[in-house]
């Protein structure tokens, strides 16, 4: 996966709470076998009507909101089924990093499985940030994930938590996989000594 050590991009706000993995990703688009193309598919029933025309009330489809990187939303973010496709359509539409309340435990493992970056603040502090994006358009945030902090360079200034495996992973771009293949000299070794005795 991408790594993720620093990042500077615009914010763009969902005052929703409870956004689950079904309104993330329809079920209909669940049968493609790639793991990417399914940005377009993103927030489908609430970015386009029965004719395929963009809603222009739906959050995502506001002009400002149209390059952003950093997606800032209420509580329990990601709920719902346990679709590993959310966070795809979330990163190929291009958002680096999720920013909530609190999000559903299997959605939080799945954005640390594939880089996107799901960072928790408290309930005033995401307020604070609704706030600012209404006001200033092409609000922007930086997150430094080495400093475990959220910053707009003047109005915002956060700290964040995350552990410190989930951390270094994202750090260096490690997934599930990477991390095996880490140790391959040593399953090469357990494989070689299991063909001696077969």
């Amino acid at each position: 996966m991408r790594a993720f050590t620093e990042h500077t991009g615009i914010v763009a706000t969902m005052d929703r709470s409870n956004v689950d993995t079904d309104q993330i990703i329809p079920k209909q688009f669940l049968k493609r076998i790639e793991r990417t193309g399914f940005g377009q598919y993103l927030f489908f029933d609430w970015r386009f009507d029965e004719q395929g025309n963009k809603q222009p009330e739906f959050e995502l489809n506001r002009p400002q909101f149209e390059n952003a990187s950093v997606l800032v939303a209420r509580k329990n973010f990601g709920n719902g089924s346990s679709r590993e496709h959310a966070v795809w359509a979330l990163d190929d539409f291009g958002f680096r990093c999720v920013i909530a309340e609190s999000f559903a435990d299997i959605f939080y493992n799945n954005c640390s499985k594939n880089g996107v970056l799901p960072v928790c603040l408290q309930p005033e502090e995401v307020e604070l940030i609704h706030k600012l994006v209404a006001k200033h358009e092409g609000f922007q945030l930086t997150i430094d994930l080495k400093k475990k902090t959220l910053s707009d360079g003047s109005q915002f200034n956060a700290t964040f938590e995350i552990d410190d495996y989930r951390r270094q992973c994202f750090l260096e771009g490690l997934d599930h996989i990477t991390l095996t293949l880490q140790h391959l000299d040593k399953i090469e070794e357990f494989e070689n000594t299991r063909n001696m005795y077969s």
